[in-house]
This record gives structure tokens, sequence and C-alpha cells, in this order.
């Protein structure tokens, strides 16, 4: 009698996301790990672990003109605007005040005993609250000398400010003497003053050309009467102010880039500037709480290969200049201060460090101990390895490092930390680092970690900043922009009214045996309940996408103060809501999903997902 076998039934299988972390764009769908996604525009984490739509942003103003935001500061309550060649006080819906003229370049700026100092490349300024001008125009005239005699000696006292152009010598006068020698010849045209101690101990002021006239040319001053012996013993009782050109000075300062504010011992006491394009390799630092001295002896010559300083950062009570790419690959140079017998201060390089060169001057920010900062191969940091104390750099944007490597225009990049994330915007898109998501990845084995990472596309942010709890960035074009802070409001999802389109990509599905071939029948979503909210679910199979599921109106609830009579629901359940359905992809040996929401005004969380699916024992073919 004949014999034959009855097939068993296909044994089904199950898969459930719960975590999910951040994108992976470095490696293929297939080798993704299964909390992350291939592909999630426009999604951002909510709670560790889970993740939505992130909000959209209004356009708040406009700059006069539809100018470029070079830069946007802020001074107190203050908020200044930086558009094409003007820089505006911002007074929200009173609009726009010009406060003076700038470059039509970015512009980088610090605060410093309540005056606002702003740098773009062609003139170092200062506003102090009411009017910008230049440094230089009330720039400290400095002492050079004092204790002089009038055919010269004396004692140097204090250097050259390299932001004016004026100094002023002190003498010690004799009984006869008319002839006062200054310390340089070939003086300039501005006028020469002079100060004259009379025996009350009063000091009167002498004009030129009435009372004493000048030889520009032998640097002389030459008084009509004798201003006679100092009527104080061993003080000095003339002082002659002069001023004369000296190449370069000025241009040393106002072509800077770059600053940091830093001191010895890390307090915030003194400027550095850098990045002048004539002077790479050069910063300058400023005296002693006083922004607008640049002493000509103030100056320190970090490289000598022609790379440039591109930012600076703390690292406790050191200051790191980073440098464009040393050929030595000695990119970041360490500096101390310290004080002097004399008790001046010193800042002496104490390290060096080899690794990723920085690239973008705007992408500098400080996160927790470390600062981050963009180079070619994406975001690193500079560390203090814990056993032996020594610093160097580590990556930490392994996630979108591809895509960050790949990217145009990175010398353009901007960044900074807004709330629990670094924020870089890049090329028309911000990339995300969740600081609080932390991940020791196998296949960056010379980082102790790397963030978590999201994008988010079509963004034209130029310029980002804080204001309050919002992130804001300026564009190209004069837009000044806000994202929306209200997570539960469905008017926070629109980008100047248009939709959101957010998704979240699986990796690719295999089953068991990724060479079986596999059908699969259910799936499953638990998402966030809102208002107004929805998913709708496509598989790519063998290539092609199509729709396999949508949500519709069942994770929605009502609340009577927003209501669309187009979506309208009676549900009162805010809880998370949990939604099956079945569906029918037979025959592959792989599928990937999409779980997407690209509707207008509508939140989108996503805290779970599943698949069920069956492996009848034979073989893909295809």
């Amino acid at each position: 009698m004949a014999k034959f076998d009855i097939p068993s039934e296909s044994r089904k299988y199950s898969t459930i996301i719960e975590t999910f972390r951040g994108v992976d764009l470095n490696n293929s769908p297939s080798n993704v790990d299964i909390s992350r996604s291939p592909a999630a525009p426009n999604m951002v984490r909510d709670q560790v672990g889970k993740v939505r739509k992130r909000m959209g942003y209004t356009t708040v103003a406009t700059a006069p003109g539809g100018a470029a935001i070079n830069g946007v500061h802020r001074l107190g309550d203050q908020l200044l605007v930086h558009a094409g060649t003007k820089l505006y006080k911002w007074n929200g819906a009173a609009g726009f005040t010009e406060a003076g003229s700038m470059a039509d370049a970015r512009s980088r700026s610090f605060v410093f005993d309540q005056k606002l100092y702003l740098l773009d490349g062609t003139a170092y300024r200062v506003y102090d609250g009411t009017t910008l001008k230049k440094v230089s125009e009330t720039a400290k005239v400095p002492t050079i000398i004092i204790s002089r005699s009038p055919t010269g000696g004396g004692t140097a006292y204090e250097a050259l400010n390299m932001l004016s152009k004026a100094w002023t010598e002190s003498f010690l006068g004799t009984e006869e003497a008319t002839v006062y020698q200054l310390t340089t010849t070939e003086l300039g045209t501005e006028a020469v003053t002079a100060e004259v101690l009379n025996s009350e101990g009063v000091w009167e002021e002498k004009a030129e050309n009435t009372d004493f006239t000048v030889d520009r040319a032998k640097g002389t001053v030459t008084f009509k009467t004798a201003p006679g012996a100092s009527p104080v013993k061993g003080q000095d009782n003339v002082k002659i102010t002069a001023s004369k050109t000296r190449e370069g000075y000025l241009d040393n300062v106002d072509h800077c880039t770059v600053f940091a504010v830093y001191g010895v011992g890390g307090a915030a006491d003194r400027v550095f500037l850098s990045g002048d394009p004539d002077k790479p390799g050069f910063d300058y630092y400023s005296g002693f709480e006083d922004p607008a001295f640049f002493p000509d002896t103030n100056y320190t010559k970090i490289s000598r290969d022609g790379s440039q300083v591109v930012g600076y950062a703390i690292l406790n009570n050191a200051l790191a200049a980073f440098l464009d790419g040393s050929t030595d690959g000695r990119n970041v140079v360490i500096r101390t201060g310290s004080l002097d017998a004399d008790g001046e201060a010193l800042f002496r390089i104490s390290n060096t460090l080899i690794g990723e060169n920085a690239v973008a001057k705007d992408s500098f920010a400080l996160s927790g101990k470390e600062p981050l900062f963009l180079t070619e191969r994406g975001v690193y940091a500079i560390t203090a390895e814990e056993l032996t104390g020594e610093k160097y750099s580590q990556e930490r944007s392994y996630y979108i490092g591809g895509a960050l490597q790949n990217a145009l225009g990175k010398g353009e990049a901007v960044g900074i930390v807004y709330r629990d994330f670094y924020v870089l915007a890049l090329n028309g898109t911000l990339y995300l680092l969740d600081l609080q998501q932390k991940t020791y990845e196998k296949n960056s084995p010379y980082s102790s970690f790397q963030y978590e990472c999201y994008y988010w596309p079509d963004i034209p942010a130029r310029e980002l900043w804080v204001d309050g709890d919002a992130l804001c960035f300026g564009t190209a074009n004069g837009k000044l922009c806000r994202f929306a802070v209200n997570v539960d409001d469905p008017e926070s999802y629109n980008d100047d009214g248009a939709a959101i389109d957010a998704y979240w990509e699986t990796s690719d599905f295999d089953g068991n045996a990724f060479f079986k071939s596999k059908t699969f029948t259910g799936i499953a979503v638990r998402l966030a309940a809102a208002v107004l909210t929805g998913v709708k679910i496509f598989a790519q199979k063998r290539g092609i996408w199509s729709q396999v599921f949508d949500a519709k109106e069942r994770a929605r609830y009502l609340d009577w103060s927003y209501i669309d009579f187009s979506k309208f629901v009676f549900s009162s359940d805010r809880t998370p809501r949990t939604l099956y359905g079945k569906i029918k992809i037979k025959k592959v040996d792989k599928v990937r999903f999409r779980l997407q929401n690209k509707e207008l005004n509508e939140p989108f969380g996503l805290y779970a997902f599943g698949l069920v699916w069956k492996e009848p024992g034979s073989n893909y073919k295809r």
C-alpha cells in the first residue's frame, strides 16, 4: 500500500521591538541593530528608548531686506541680529532697530563686564547696550615708560596696545629742560597732548602749538616754558601722549574670528583671539580684565606650518587651541596659565594632542566636561582619560559618521547644545547627538562611547541659538525661525504650515534563517495616544514599498480644547494604544517596515512594534 507524509503546519514566530535608540546611517539595513533605524527622518528621542515626530518651526521675523543671518547675539535681555552688513536690535513684534554696521560675514561674540564684543573678521567691535563701535576707538592708551628723563632712559612699564595708535610716556622733569625726547621717531599726524604737574599737585593740560611744539620726524616735544623739576620728590611731573601707526598692529586683532575667555587658573579675566588668515598659527591675549588692551608682547605662535586656529575650548584649568590640520598631526595645543616672579601672567604650551582636526569654527560646544566639535570624519570630543590623566580625541557620532563625512560645506557648520542634545546644522540638515544615550560601539574601539543620533532634513539653518526653552535658527534669506515647545499641542507639528514627514524604518527582518522562505501574517504597533495622531505602515518586499496597515483614528482621544471635526473621536483614553492588524507577505526572504506619519498637525509617538511570521521550512527561491 502506498505511503505518504502529511506536512506539518508551519511554525509561527514573533519579534518585538520595545527599545528605539536612534539611527544608524553607517551600516546597511541588513546589519543595523534591531533597536536602531537605517532611515528615520524627523524623528527624535522622547523618553529614553522611545521616539516621536519632531515638532515644527515657525518663522517669527524676517530681517530687513531679507539679508543673510550672520549671527545672533545676546546682551542681557537684548537680542541682537547680525543680518547682512548691519547689526540690529530685535524688539520682537516691534521689529528691528539698527545698531550699527558690520561686515557681511559670520560673526561671533562674547560678553565681558556687561558689554558685548563682536568679531566678524574685519573689525573688533563692542556694543554697550546702546551704541556699537570699534574697540579701537576707545581702546586703552598705555603708559609705556615711566621715570624717563627729558633726554631718554626710564623704566619700561606697559606694552604698546595693538588696538591704539596712541601711547603715553611719563617723565621726571628737570629745572631747565624744555626739549623732551620720546622713545620713537616719525610720529603720526594726530595731535600730541601733554600734562604737567603744577606746584599744587594738580595736572594741567598743555596744548600743541600753544604751549609746546612737536618735531614729528625726530620725536621731540619742545615746551615754550620749561616744566621744571617735579614739585613732589621722585614723582614724574610730565606726561606726553603721542600716536603712530604701526603696520599690522590693528589688523592683528581686527582680523581675528575666534575667541576664548580664559586666564590663570581658568579664571575668566582675559580674552584670547585668533583666526587672522594673514597670520596663521598666531593668537593674541588681552591685558588683565581689559578686552580693549592687547599688548604687542602678548602673543603666541602656536603653529609654524601654516595651520590656522579654528577654535578654543576650556579643559579644566587649561586652554585648548584647535588647529585646522597640522602637518605633523598635532592638532590640539594645550596651554596653562601661571604667574612669574613679578606677578605677570604667562601662558606656556604644556601639551599637544594628535587627533582629528576641527573643520568648523562654529561647531564647538561643551557637553558636560568635554567639548564637541566637527571634523572631516564626524563629531569628536576631547576627553580626559581616567587612569593616566592624558587627554585625547574620541569619536562621538559613529552612527551618522558616513553622512557627516559625505556632507558638503563642513566649514559652515554650526553646533550648539540644546537641552540634552548636541545639535549640528550642516548643509540643510540638523543632526542631533543624544547626550542622554551613550553606547559602546565595537566598530569604533578607540572611543569610550558613542551618542545615539537623529537627523532632520530640509532645515535651512545658517545660525542656531536657544531662546528660553526653544531651539531657534536663522537662514540665508533673513528668516528667524523658532521650533515649537509644546509636545501635546497639535499645532506644534507643522513647518510654517507645511506637514512634517516623519517615519521610522526598521532594519531588515530575515527570521531565524536568512535563506528560508517566510510568510509575514501579523503586525502590531503601540502608539502614544494624542488628540490627533495615526500611523501608516509600509513594507518593502523585493525592493518595492507598499502599504500594509493604517491605524486611522484608533490612537486618538477627545479633547474639547482642540476639535477637528474631520478627525473627531469619542474616546477619552489617553494611554498608549496597542493596535494589531493582519497582513500577508508571502514567500520572501526578508522584509523591511516603515512606520510613517506625514499628516499636518499630527503628533506621532512610537512605543513598540511587533511582527508575526511563519517559516514553512523551504529555502527561499527567486
